[in-house]
C-alpha cells in the first residue's frame, strides 16, 4: 500500500525532531543497561527506529491495545494492555516513566490529572512530553490556529485540514474522533500536573512547540 503524503512527511521530517528530543532524554536521564522504563502509550518504533542507536535496556509499553513488537526488539520491549489513567503497577515499579504526546489524548482535565498522578507514582524519574497549546499549529492535524476554534467548528472543518488532505485513506469520522479526544495543555496546566518536575520547552522556529516534564 502506497504511503500517504502525511506519512512521508512524518517519516522524513517529524522523525528528525523526535530524534533530537530523544538525544536530550538520554543526556538528562542517563538510562543504563539495568534501567526499567515504562513507556505510557508509546510505539515500539520510538525505541527501535527513531532513537538512532541500539536499545540496551528493557522497555515496558502500555496501551489500550497491544502493540506488536518487532523481532529485532524481542526481549527488550514488552507490550502490555492497560489504561494510562489506572496503571496496573505498584509504586516505583520502574526507574523511569516515559510518555511522548499521550496525555493530551486521555480525555478531559480529570483524566489528565489521573494520568499525571499515575506516571509520578510508578517511577522516581519522569520524562513526559506534550504539545504546547500556545504553538500556532495544531500538531495532530498540521492546521494553523485550528485548536483555538470552538470544538463545534473544529468538527465541521476537520475534513479540510492538511492532515485530512494529505491522508485521504483516513475517514472523516476518524478525524472527528481525534478532534473530540484531544485536549492540548497550557504551560500553567502542565506545571500544575507535574509540580515536582522541571518543565523544559522545546522550540521550533523560535516558538515553544512542546513541554517536557522532567524529574531526575
Amino acid at each position: 500500500m502506497a504511503k500517504s503524503m502525511y506519512r512521508i512527511l512524518a517519516d522524513n521530517v517529524f522523525v528528525i525532531l523526535r530524534r533530537r528530543r530523544m538525544k536530550k532524554f538520554y543526556a538528562l536521564l542517563s538510562p543504563s543497561s539495568d534501567t526499567r522504563l515504562l513507556d505510557i502509550g508509546g510505539e515500539p518504533g520510538t525505541w527501535t527506529r527513531e532513537i538512532g542507536q541500539g536499545l540496551n535496556f528493557h522497555v515496558t509499553q502500555i496501551n489500550m491495545d497491544l502493540k506488536p513488537v518487532p523481532e529485532s526488539a524481542a526481549g527488550r520491549i514488552t507490550s502490555v494492555q492497560g489504561d494510562a489513567t489506572a496503571l496496573p503497577f505498584a509504586d516505583n515499579s520502574f526507574d523511569i516513566a516515559f510518555s511522548n504526546s499521550v496525555i493530551e489524548h486521555v480525555g478531559g482535565w480529570e483524566q489528565q490529572e489521573q494520568f499525571a498522578r499515575e506516571a509520578r507514582r510508578v517511577a522516581p524519574k519522569l520524562w513526559i512530553q506534550t504539545p504546547a497549546r500556545s504553538f500556532p499549529v495544531e500538531p495532530h492535524l498540521v492546521a494553523p490556529l485550528f485548536h483555538f476554534l470552538p470544538k463545534s467548528w473544529q468538527l465541521r472543518l476537520v475534513g479540510w485540514t492538511p492532515r485530512a488532505i494529505l491522508s485521504p485513506e483516513i475517514k472523516l469520522s476518524q478525524l472527528q474522533a481525534k478532534v473530540e479526544e484531544i485536549r492540548l495543555l497550557s504551560l500553567s496546566e502542565f506545571r500544575k500536573l507535574f509540580p515536582d518536575c522541571r518543565i523544559l520547552k522545546e522550540r521550533f522556529l523560535g516558538l515553544t512547540k512542546c513541554y517536557i516534564a522532567v524529574r531526575t
